[in-house]
Order: structure tokens, then sequence, then C-alpha cells
């Protein structure tokens, strides 16, 4: 349920996209987008070459593939429920390809030109039934010629059945990638890291060259995805001439994506205050976390002083309340926005209850949320969102039947 302490505003955000679309048309400078709408340029791999503010962390990585369609868009986003002189701005990370889309497409763009540059010829990565990641995996894989492996974790109940052809892995099993179901008591037993060496020495074993992606694409080299946002965000502000963000929102699952922000923000132009809203585990799990990704970067940073982490998490991972659910409905409804019911989805919820909550902390700040995609989710909530779905009806067609009836007596 969206929280009701505060009225409803309404936002239109047409200027500020066709203001922005006419600066990128008309500005050679900002070549972010430039090799990707090239002919050829899509699907190619490149050179890459950091930002200067990056430069000095450790493991820059040599070459990307242009995977994704970028620069996302920002523009304005008419939340309901917003504390008195706050923006809320929109990233649409969701808008970053279809197949392929949301945060895991910048990462995945460092990670297959490492796949390919080792010289491998098939992935394998580990996730969730419902992976947004896993997904992305599958399609970047072929998009590069590599055969994809998926470790997915499941109900006990569940996992020596069919998983069906719902949400992400109806993509996956169009794609033809190879499913290993695991029962999420298994995953917790095992570890990701272990379930993914065996899958991987049972590979090698069979003369295959398998490469390894961690869950959520989120390791040393997968961060530098959103090192590159940041500048792509740097680049989007020097173009709007007078938006600066005072944070920057976004889900928090496996780290990476808030790590790299984090990092980025804090050593850019940027000095955007980073919120991680975690859709799994507590707080201080992912304070750890994002200070191994750091560290992996040698980066000389305290995670505690680049990032705040908040719990979203709810009932659990992947888990919806009726409320949560109630709150996607709504700002699809009134926003046009739809988001997704296991990270976006939950984000915005929590940072909106906390606006709600503490207006005075987000008085007269300009917020950027980062929407991380993961549309295809909710085809798995469909049973607790039949009642909350817009409603229907058979058309009334008894005009037509007395127009007919008019025109027999006419004849």
């Amino acid at each position: 349920m969206v929280p009701n302490t505060c009225s409803l505003q309404l936002y239109s955000p047409h200027v500020a996209i066709r203001r922005w679309t006419s600066t990128v048309a008309n500005c050679a400078a900002f070549n972010v987008s430039s090799t990707a709408a090239q002919i050829g340029g899509f699907l190619s791999k490149k050179p890459y070459a950091p930002p200067s503010w990056a430069s000095d962390l450790s493991l820059v990585p040599s070459h990307n593939f242009i995977l994704g369609q970028f620069p996302t868009l920002i523009h304005k986003w008419n939340l309901p429920n917003l504390p008195k002189d706050t923006e809320v701005w929109i990233k649409r990370d969701d808008l970053a390809g279809m197949e392929l889309s949301g945060n895991k497409v910048r990462k995945l763009e460092f990670l297959m030109a490492d796949a390919v540059a080792q010289g491998a010829d098939c992935v394998i990565t580990v996730g969730g039934i419902q992976s947004n990641h896993c997904r992305a995996t599958a399609v970047a894989a072929k998009y590069v010629n590599l055969d994809c492996y998926l470790i997915l974790a499941t109900s006990t109940l569940l996992v020596d059945e069919d998983p069906g052809l719902v949400g992400n892995l109806l993509v996956e099993r169009l794609l033809g990638a190879h499913i290993d179901l695991v029962s999420k008591r298994e995953f917790v037993k095992f570890g990701s890291v272990a379930l993914t060496d065996l899958l991987k020495k049972r590979l090698l074993e069979k003369g295959r060259k398998p490469y390894v992606i961690s869950g959520g694409g989120s390791n040393s080299l997968g961060n530098w995805g959103y090192i590159e946002a940041v500048r792509e965000i740097e680049q989007q502000i020097q173009l709007s001439g007078d938006v600066q963000f005072d944070d920057i929102v976004v889900a928090c699952g496996s780290g990476g994506t808030v790590a790299g922000l984090a990092l980025g923000s804090q050593l850019s132009s940027l000095k955007a205050k980073v919120h991680g809203f975690s859709v799994c585990y507590n707080s201080g799990y992912f304070y750890d976390n994002v200070q191994d990704h750091i560290d992996g970067l040698q980066s000389g940073l305290n995670s505690h002083h680049i990032v705040t982490i908040e719990d979203a998490k709810g009932l659990g991972y992947a888990m919806s309340t009726a409320d949560e659910l109630k709150f996607v409905k709504d700002v699809a409804a009134a926003t046009g926005i739809v988001l997704d019911p296991v990270y976006s989805g939950k984000a915005a919820y929590g940072v909106l209850k906390d606006m709600c909550n503490n207006p005075t902390k987000w008085k007269e700040r300009k917020v950027l949320f980062v929407h991380t995609g993961g549309f295809l989710g909710l085809y798995d909530k469909v049973d607790q969102l039949s009642s909350l779905a817009g409603s229907w009806r058979r058309m009334d067609l008894e005009e037509f039947a007395h127009l007919k009836m008019a025109l027999r007596k006419v004849a």
C-alpha cells in the first residue's frame, strides 16, 4: 500500500525527456551511446578506458562488449506521497534492452568480454528460480556465441518437477540454456561457490571450457558496470545543466550494483549519497559485502562512509506482502512505471515509506532512483496480483442490435 501521510504529487516527465533527448542528439561530445547506435556497433567488443577519476583503481578491464542500449533515460518520476519540495527522478535501466534488460546488462558487458578473452565456450552462473541475472546471462551468452549453464534454486517441494515456462524461465528455456535445479536447502547447505565449482568440474571432464560468473554478476570485474554507469550519469547531468542529485537509491541484492554506484559517486564529481535497500540479508552483511567489492578494486575506502544500507526485504527474498504488491500496482496506475516485485518494487516501497515516516530527512532533496529492471518476475506473482489488477467487462453491443433491427425495418 502506498503510505498516505503525504499528499499525492504528479509531475510530467515529457519536457525533461524531450530536452534531454534533443541535447544528446546535438552533442557530439556525448559519445556513450554512439558505439551501440552505429551499424555493427551493437554486440561489438571494444577497448575500455576508465573514467579519469577511476583510473587508479585496480583490475581495470581491457575490453567490454556493447550489449545494452545506453545511455538509459533519466526523467522526473511522479511518485505519490512525497515530502514537501522533494523531487524523485528515475534512471531507466529497465530500458537497457528487452530480453537483456536491467542492471545485470552493465556487469555482463565486462564479464562476457573476459569470458571470451579467456577462451571459454560456455558460462556458468547461479541464482533463484526466477533470477533476472540468470536470464540476462543466458541472453548475453547467446549474443556472444557461448553456451549457458544455470543452477537455479527452488523449493524442496518443486525441485524434482519441471520448473515450467513462467517469467524468466520462459526466456532461458527458449534460448536453450542448460538448467540444473537445486533446493533452497541444498543451496544454503553447499553454497553457490561449491555448486558452480562442481558443475565446472563436470564440464571440464567433458572437454568444455567453462567460465564461472558469480551470482548477480557481482564481483570486482562486474563492479565496473556501475562505475561506468556513474560516468554516464555524470555526463547526463553535465548536459542538463540544472539538475544535481543529492541521493541515489537502488535495490541491493548481490551488492555489485550498489558497490559500483557508491564507489563511483564518491570518486566522481557526483558526490551523491547512495542508499542501498536490501531485498535479502541484513545491513551488516551488505556493509561487509560492499567492503569486499571495493577492497577488490583497492579503493582504500570504507563502505560505511560511502553507502547507507536500509532494510527492505519484508517477508524475505522474492517473497511479497500484499502491501508491497499493492504498491507496485498503485505506482503503475499512477505513473506508468512498472516495478518488479523482487528488487525495484521493494526498494521503491522502502524509500517512499521512509520519506513519509521521516519527511525532514528527505525535504528539498533531489533523489535519483535506479530502476534495475526485472519485469518478468511479475509473472511469478500472477496469483497474488489477480485481485489487484484492473477490471474488465464484456463490451455492450446492444446499440448495434437496435441498429440492425432498424435497418431491417427500412429495408
